[in-house]
């Protein structure tokens, strides 16, 4: 009997915590592009005015694509407005909330959800890391126990340093076409279109922007 009950509560646990999913709850707003052991990438699009029921969040780095103007309802009925701009690049922690959209035209965003208890590999050699090698086109956006956030702008045809990263996504902010060029001499082809997201594994690699515009990307370091 013990066993019975104890089965039946983790039944409705999971259940509970599935219907507290976002992309459960309105799976027209929220999409899963990515998911591993170490994070869960959503994709956001709020049409104007729209409206999202109860729903949770594990801490998270969130890239707005677009301006944004929501307002956030707490459990307890509290309600607030937060206004973002376009490439605006947050830390959240863990949250529960409803929200509504204030804006008139849609809202775009990637939501990076950090999963507890992940192993962390792939530590950068100070000597590697991009913020030592280069950092006139590296900036760090925020930096805490759980993530590094660095904003990469390339300019056309440059040519950077070899580099590292430990596991990271990348979210494109703008039209990109490099090529990874791997310590090997293996080279990569990376087309991007603005929005795009990528996961990768942790990298060593010179870039090269071969493009004939401004490249800027969003890199989310995993510690």
């Amino acid at each position: 009997m013990r066993r019975f009950l104890c089965v039946i509560f983790l039944a409705l646990a999971v259940g509970a915590a599935a219907a507290q999913d976002p992309a459960t709850v309105s799976p027209g707003t929220f999409q899963v592009e990515i998911e591993n052991q170490w994070v869960r990438v959503l994709r956001m699009n709020q049409a104007p005015h729209a409206k999202v029921s109860m729903h949770s969040f594990p801490a998270s780095v969130v890239i707005f694509l677009t301006d944004a103007d929501q307002e956030f309802i707490g459990v307890d009925g509290s309600r607030q407005e937060i206004v973002h701009m376009a490439n605006d690049v947050v830390y959240t922690d863990a949250t529960r909330r409803a929200e509504e959209s204030l804006s008139d035209a849609p809202i775009k965003a990637v939501a990076v959800e950090l999963k507890p208890g992940a192993s962390r590999d792939g530590v950068v050699p100070a000597a590697l890391d991009p913020m030592n090698v280069d950092p006139q086109h590296h900036s760090v956006l925020f930096e805490n126990d759980r993530v590094r956030v660095l904003r990469t702008v390339l300019e056309p045809h440059l040519r950077g340093p070899m580099h590292a990263h430990p596991h990271y996504v990348v979210v494109y902010l703008t039209i990109l076409h490099t090529t990874m060029t791997m310590p090997d001499g293996r080279k990569v082809d990376n087309p991007r279109q603005p929005g795009d997201i990528a996961w990768r594994d942790p990298l060593q690699h010179i870039t090269e922007n071969i493009g004939e515009k401004t490249a800027v990307e969003i890199q989310i370091e995993l510690k």
